[in-house]
């Protein structure tokens, strides 16, 4: 599953191989309430099919209107706005009042789009400059943290992989979250020594690494952008590339489990002296409560919660694991 970005990219090289006109639309700028935001990209065909999106549909029908009226007929990258007036804003379905900035490049062999896609399935993270006056485009390594920029009629925006997560073990439940947090813009590594699960593995662009989770995690430097969630229900396995992620910078450490197994993990980790602080950190139960039982529920579960630690939604806002739901003596493996 790839992320809205790589969607677009895919299908607007697929246009340009096949002949077909066509335009790339990148929000610049919002004001007010915004649908989507800063980033957001869509493409457009001369045959007026769209991929992607910029607002909540009002203004991709303008933009293939327009399109299906005039063609496409730009030479060279304008820029546009949206719902300056409370009529614009009213008609685009931009509440508030809100007003979105677009910049509507026409796309060619000479967009860098197959060298970008390239790169971008090495894992890079990267730097895109448009020339706003010529059109002209070069890419560049993008550092960790990088945003997307307008200044001196250049566009910088940013493509590819702005957080890591770390999935220690290979089982059904890994996929799921690893097909979604992909589709997310997540860089995923998975880790299982254990060959009877990465004997089935097989999922297209998400590494899976063959050595002990500890060792793994030591070796990648966790960042503040980087996030560990362990699955295997394997002490042996899980704590100790717990014990390292909640020493690291990681923004997110969590593991699956009931609160009772929960509690007799936090109980093994104080022997490997971390702090109270760095234990606090840990997330088990693993997950918002959404009532999830399935997999694939259990990672929407996960990523839900990852999603609100990493946007810094405050904890009281977050709805927490329904403690009062589970009995302290179960030991199902609910999140």
């Amino acid at each position: 599953m790839d992320s809205i970005d790589l969607e677009v990219l895919k299908t607007a090289s697929a246009w340009i191989a096949a002949g077909q006109r066509c335009e790339l639309i990148t929000v610049i700028k919002t004001w007010g309430s915004s649908p989507r935001p800063i980033g957001a990209t869509l493409a457009i065909c001369d045959d007026g099919r769209v991929v992607g999106s910029v607002s909540g549909g009002c203004i991709e029908d303008d933009l293939i209107e327009r399109v299906r009226r005039h063609g496409i007929t730009r030479a060279i990258p304008e820029v546009v706005s949206y719902g300056i007036s409370a009529d614009e804003a009213h008609r685009f379905g931009l509440p508030c009042g809100g007003t979105i900035e677009l910049a509507i490049e026409p796309l060619s062999h000479d967009s860098a789009i197959d060298e970008l896609l390239a790169r971008l399935e090495a894992h890079e993270l990267l730097a895109r400059r448009l020339d706003l006056a010529s059109g002209a485009v070069t890419l560049a390594t993008a550092q960790p943290g990088a945003v997307q920029l307008l200044a001196d009629g250049v566009l910088t925006t940013i493509h590819g992989p702005r957080w890591r997560l770390f999935i220690i073990g290979a089982g059904q439940l890994s996929r799921f979250l690893a097909q979604i947090a992909t589709a997310m813009d997540y860089h995923v590594t998975v880790c299982d020594p254990r060959e009877e699960y990465r004997a089935g593995w097989n999922l297209p662009g998400v590494q899976l690494m063959h050595m002990m989770p500890d060792d793994l995690v030591l070796e990648s430097h966790l960042d503040h952008r980087s996030a560990v969630v362990a699955l295997t229900h394997d002490p042996k396995l899980d704590d100790l590339a717990l014990m390292e992620a909640l020493k690291s910078d990681a923004f997110y450490v969590g593991a699956i489990g009931s609160r009772l197994n929960n509690a007799k993990r936090r109980e093994r980790l104080k022997q490997f002296d971390l702090s109270d602080a760095q234990l606090a950190r840990l997330h088990g139960p693993i997950g918002l409560y959404i009532g999830s039982k399935t997999p694939s529920e259990i990672a929407i579960s996960i990523l839900a919660e990852l999603t609100a630690i990493k946007n810094g939604v405050p904890a009281e806002l977050q709805v927490r694991h329904a403690a009062a739901l589970e009995p302290a003596s179960t030991g199902v493996c609910a999140v």
